[in-house]
């Protein structure tokens, strides 16, 4: 899936994932914090209403990532006038360091080969007493991918070698048409070891 697929979805319309509103985990995460000079990344932030959600609440430091040119330029005009940031990249050659990074659809999206790097790679952009919160699918889908569901477990297994989890449970406060079907997380990066970088 690469930026020309993800490109040809927006240009035709092919977005069932968006629901067309900031996620309700996300928005209840998103009230309770109180530094709004954190700096946030939301990696494949599709429509972006999380941080068009956080812009309105006077955040200061949001930086978006997206691979398809037309999403991006729809972006980037959309938020001219404000503090987010609309970079068109991908995800993996991403660096920089956040405090938070809010998970909403982009895991699900990534071919499940990549989701050791998808990890290893998100630890090295989390400051060490920085988060990743958001909402992972809690089944698996029996069309061809994406999105690519899991299971608990499945992530509990993926994430606890980089990342504390503090958080890993079923929403109570899902959109109605992903009711029962999401998992909401948080999770602290693991201080990392010297030789962590070999494996």
């Amino acid at each position: 899936m690469d930026s020309q697929y993800w490109n040809n979805r927006y240009v035709n319309g092919d977005t069932g994932w968006d629901m067309g509103a900031v996620s309700p985990p996300l928005k209840e995460y998103i009230d309770q914090l109180v530094d709004r000079d954190i700096r946030i990344l939301i990696p494949g932030g599709g429509n972006s209403y999380e941080a068009a959600y956080l812009a309105g609440l006077a955040f200061s430091d949001i930086t978006v990532l997206d691979i398809a040119p037309v999403l991006v330029e729809q972006l980037q005009e959309k938020f001219a006038r404000t503090r987010v940031k609309v970079l068109e990249e991908d995800f993996f050659n991403h660096t920089g360091t956040y405090d938070l990074v809010l998970e909403q659809t982009f895991f699900c999206a990534i071919d499940p080969s990549r989701r050791a790097d998808y990890v290893k790679h998100m630890h090295s952009l989390i400051a060490p007493d920085g988060h990743l919160a958001g909402v992972l699918f809690n089944r698996h889908f029996t069309q061809e991918g994406p999105p690519f569901g899991g299971t608990e477990q499945e992530y509990r297994d993926l994430f606890s070698r980089w990342f504390d989890i503090k958080t890993l449970q079923t929403c109570y406060n899902s959109h109605p048409a992903r009711q029962g079907y999401e998992l909401f997380v948080n999770f602290m990066p693991k201080i990392r070891k010297i030789w962590d970088v070999f494996y």
